[in-house]
């Protein structure tokens, strides 16, 4: 199976906008070339989400996003879809605990729940998961 990682919004869509990019976002998507990087659903969303804003801010076109999301989807990219009342409880927790949004502890629920590593630009839940002992990909 390979490597797996979590990767979150924040470096997928710095893949997207020039204005974005980072060495470390960079980093991640050639990691992906012998690596499988795992997402929770509420992921799909996220990018739909920055990319309507975009158009509508004319940072990027229709055909662009449309492209884009044609690009992500030749990625190794695992989304998970499983969530019950029980995985419910667990992303309150540790949203409430370390003061996160309910989609950022999504991306932690899902790392500790598959006992791997993730991948983010946001210093809060970087912070979050060395806290709790998530291992953080550094690209170092």
């Amino acid at each position: 199976m390979g490597t797996r990682f979590v990767i979150d919004n924040s470096v997928v869509m710095a893949w997207c906008f020039k204005d974005e990019t980072s060495a470390y976002a960079d980093a991640a998507l050639d990691y992906l070339k012998n690596a499988t990087a795992v997402v929770p659903a509420i992921w799909l969303l996220e990018v739909i989400n920055v990319l309507l804003v975009a158009e509508r801010k004319q940072r990027i076109n229709q055909k662009d996003s449309m492209h884009f999301i044609h690009l992500l989807s030749l990625l190794p990219i695992e989304v998970h879809e499983s969530y019950n009342a029980a995985l419910m409880m667990d992303i309150l927790l540790l949203a409430r605990s370390h003061h996160l949004s309910s989609y950022d502890a999504c991306y932690l629920e899902l790392a500790i729940r598959e006992d791997i590593a993730i991948v983010s630009q946001d210093k809060k839940m970087l912070d979050a998961a060395e806290q709790i002992q998530i291992r953080v990909l550094r690209f170092d």
